[in-house]
């Protein structure tokens, strides 16, 4: 079983979750409060959103974390491999 050892990445996927856990919380008030079921939709769209961010933020971390095991880089690795997992990042962000 692997774990996410970064603490800052941690720390960042940790603060995401609470965001979208009370996005989460304002739906269920809107829901008891009445509120138009547009709204309602375009807050579960931006709860989606928040997730989807963090899985991929997630995803990321763990990917970099096992490649800087195996590969142990040097300075010029590390550069290039930053480059590589923000191009990533953005290509797999056009996906969803």
């Amino acid at each position: 079983m692997t774990v996410l050892t970064d603490a800052a990445a941690r720390t960042d996927v940790l603060n995401r979750l609470r965001r979208a856990e009370g996005q989460i919380r304002g739906v269920q008030r809107m829901i008891e409060e009445g509120e138009s079921c547009l709204k309602i939709g375009q807050q579960f769209s931006a709860v989606r959103k928040a997730l989807d961010s963090t899985y991929l933020r997630m995803t990321l971390c763990f990917m970099e974390q096992e490649l800087q095991a195996c590969m142990q880089p040097d300075a010029t690795q590390k550069e290039g491999l930053d480059l590589m997992l923000k191009d990533m990042e953005t290509m797999l962000a056009r996906m969803g």
